[in-house]
């Protein structure tokens, strides 16, 4: 393969993610980075660097700037990442327009799968289960009457969406009509503010589901094939906090149904790269479509410990004009992988972020199954512009206890000082036994208050331990790190 030059349009643990795939295959990495990143590792492992400008975060979602930084750095190709431009058809058709190459679906299919009523238009006529829904209410007082008239038919409660929603955004579940009436005026003007489209549509809630996906992966030759399932139920806010592969239901013949509805999807939306379809599945074990993500997903990591397959190489690999190196055959799940994601949150100040902490000391596990995504590092200083993901943590084992039990271990070794995190919260969904039974689903954080009453492992008084013990540690041994 000649040696390309690819910029990668993102920050943070999955910009290092791409640069690293990108540089294992011989190809040039440029990343970008805006003033408060100024200290980022992205920018100090890439090969080049362009400065977008001050941001914050405006200018990681300036599709002008993008392209102008392409075109200074003379790239070939541009990875999106997740999260900001990544399911942007606008800055997909700005790279287009550019010649340069798109690592992800084209223009027009993420416009019409980032169309949520678009998108189950297509799968209704592939003939996929699909969950009661409504088209795009219309405006005013027509819209409420058509909303009544769905909650009237299928009972409450419903659930309101953005049509251009995404990523646990414009999300509203409502319990009555009094809410309903009051609602959809606030979430219509929440999604114009967020996706600058105000449309939104109804879906019938399904109780208490699992929240399994599917990593499929497309060429353009028409090879479609997927690497099986994902169990994301486990979630505050509609956002996933433990992703699982493969999903926790003891079912083989349902998951293999999931699974050859996912393929069916991608390719009634003709889809081509890597992409995630979503189901959820209700008490009965019936499935149905949720959505197409139109990028790789932050928990793409269970899927590859499970598979052996690298993802992100493999989207490189197609969106420079190979062919899939594999066939579904080829495709085998050993064991399980589970994956968390360590935030500098405090889960009991209704999980607020730790901005402008300072990480005084980091000391992450290691051994046989493990795997760490991140970019912090000690002295890194958490900016106040970003989400609050410092590193993912990723372990695999050939059973479930198996991998529940190096999980517990991971996350007793890992130490992180200055900011809270995550970690202690995860230690209790760890040792619970629901948990461990894999008995869960997305209303697990709701009926399991108790996850949150723990002790800081990290008390202000140990932290001050831990330090003194760091710098002791240096003092003794000249070659520490």
């Amino acid at each position: 393969m000649d040696r390309k030059k690819i910029l990668v349009a993102n920050r943070g643990e999955i910009a290092i993610r791409i640069i690293r795939a990108i540089q294992e295959l011989g190809h040039t990495a440029v990343a970008v980075y805006e003033t408060p990143d100024n200290d980022a590792l992205h920018i100090r492992i890439a090969d080049e660097a362009v400065w977008l400008g001050d941001g914050p975060r405006a200018d990681y979602l300036n599709i002008d700037k993008m392209i102008k930084a392409a075109k200074k750095a003379r790239v070939d190709a541009i990875h999106p990442g997740y999260g900001f431009l990544a399911e942007n058809p606008g800055f997909a058709k700005a790279c287009e327009d550019a010649g340069i190459i798109f690592i992800g679906p084209s223009a027009e299919v993420i416009q019409s799968l980032g169309d949520k009523v678009t998108a189950r238009r297509i799968m209704e006529g592939a003939g996929i289960p699909m969950v009661p829904g409504t088209q795009n209410l219309s405006p005013g007082e027509a819209g409420i009457e058509e909303a009544k008239e769905f909650a009237d038919k299928y009972g409450y409660p419903v659930m309101l969406k953005a049509t251009a929603g995404g990523g646990g955004r414009g999300i509203r579940r409502v319990e009555n009509e009094e809410q309903l009436i009051r609602d959809i005026p606030m979430a219509r003007s929440e999604a114009g503010a967020a996706f600058t489209n105000d449309n939104v549509y109804l879906e019938k809630v399904v109780l208490n589901p699992k929240h399994v996906e599917v990593q499929i992966i497309a060429d353009t030759s028409g090879n479609t094939v997927h690497l099986g399932t994902r169990d994301c139920s486990i979630q505050r806010r509609n956002q996933k906090l433990v992703e699982i592969a493969p999903a926790r239901i003891q079912d083989q013949g349902l998951l293999d149904r999931i699974c050859a509805a996912a393929v069916k999807a991608s390719q009634a939306a003709q889809y081509t790269n890597a992409g995630t379809v979503e189901f959820l599945v209700d008490k009965d074990m019936n499935f149905y479509f949720m959505e197409i993500n139109t990028r790789v997903q932050v928990e793409h990591t269970v899927t590859e410990m499970v598979t052996g397959i690298d993802i992100v190489r493999t989207q490189l690999k197609l969106a420079l004009g190979k062919e899939l190196a594999f066939k579904q055959e080829d495709v085998q799940i050993r064991g399980h992988a589970i994956e968390m994601r360590i935030n500098a949150e405090d889960p009991q100040n209704n999980f607020m972020p730790e901005a402008g902490k300072t990480v005084t000391v980091y000391r992450s596990p290691g051994g046989y199954g493990v795997r760490l995504d991140g970019f912090v590092y000690q002295g890194y200083t958490i900016p106040d512009s970003y989400d609050s993901l410092l590193v993912k943590l990723t372990v695999h084992g050939f059973s479930w206890n198996e991998t529940v039990d190096r999980l517990r271990r991971c996350l007793k070794n890992f130490v992180i000082t200055g900011p809270k995190t995550t970690i202690p919260f995860y230690l209790n969904i760890v040792n619970d036994d629901d948990f461990q039974a894999g008995d869960f689903n997305t209303s697990y954080l709701e009926t399991h208050p108790y996850l949150i009453d723990y002790e800081q492992i990290c008390t202000e008084g140990n932290k001050l331990a831990r330090l003194i013990a760091e710098i002791h540690h240096k003092h003794e041994n000249p070659y520490a790190v």
